[in-house]
């Protein structure tokens, strides 16, 4: 059987490569590695499963009284996940919805900007020492999968220490003075 999986359903199959999981460890198990470059909601990742299922590309079995499925990659699975691994990624697509409000920053008063500002700076802090955190944590997996993890946690160090010197810069980009603005740190 020649099936083509997406993004989505190709990174499912990646992790249950690893081992079989339940749909809820497979969001999480993304969310711990790639969770701000490629999110998978649960909903999602339940019609994939459900999909990939149906397609002889994994398998489940009951786990408990919950009803809970733990599922498995097949060999038609392995394959199909072994093809989309090696094949050429489609283009990037950025959404990010705080240069939305960038896009439209002189219609915001300026306190308001800067509240904006020191939100984004104390989100995209958090998400840096949580990286390196996990970094730390990551230093001794000599994994067969262990360098892709670091070099992950690399792109989203280096992304948000971008950003935060991006944000810096940001009111002398938009020709805005939050020198006098309380929020300014």
């Amino acid at each position: 059987m020649d099936v083509t999986v997406s993004a989505t359903a190709g990174a499912l199959l990646g992790l249950l490569s690893e081992k079989p999981m339940t749909g809820w460890e497979l969001v999480e198990e993304a969310r711990s590695r790639v969770g701000n470059f490629w999110t998978i909601q649960h909903s999602q990742a339940y019609r994939e499963l459900a999909a990939l299922e149906r397609d002889g590309l994994s398998a489940s079995t009951k786990e408990d009284v919950r009803g809970r499925r733990r599922y498995r990659i097949t060999d038609a699975g392995r394959d199909a996940y072994l093809e989309w691994v090696a094949s050429t990624p489609k283009d990037e697509n950025v959404r990010l919805p705080f240069l939305l409000t960038v896009a439209f920053a002189a219609d915001i008063p300026p306190a308001r900007f800067a509240e904006l500002i020191d939100d984004q700076r104390r989100r995209h802090t958090e998400r840096l020492e949580q990286y390196v955190r996990r970094r730390d944590e990551l230093a001794d997996d000599d994994s067969p999968h262990g360098g892709g993890r670091r070099a992950t946690l690399e792109l989203g160090i280096g992304y948000e220490r971008a950003t935060l010197a991006w944000l810096d810069e940001l009111p002398a980009h938009l020709g805005i003075d939050l020198s006098g603005s309380p929020h300014e740190s």
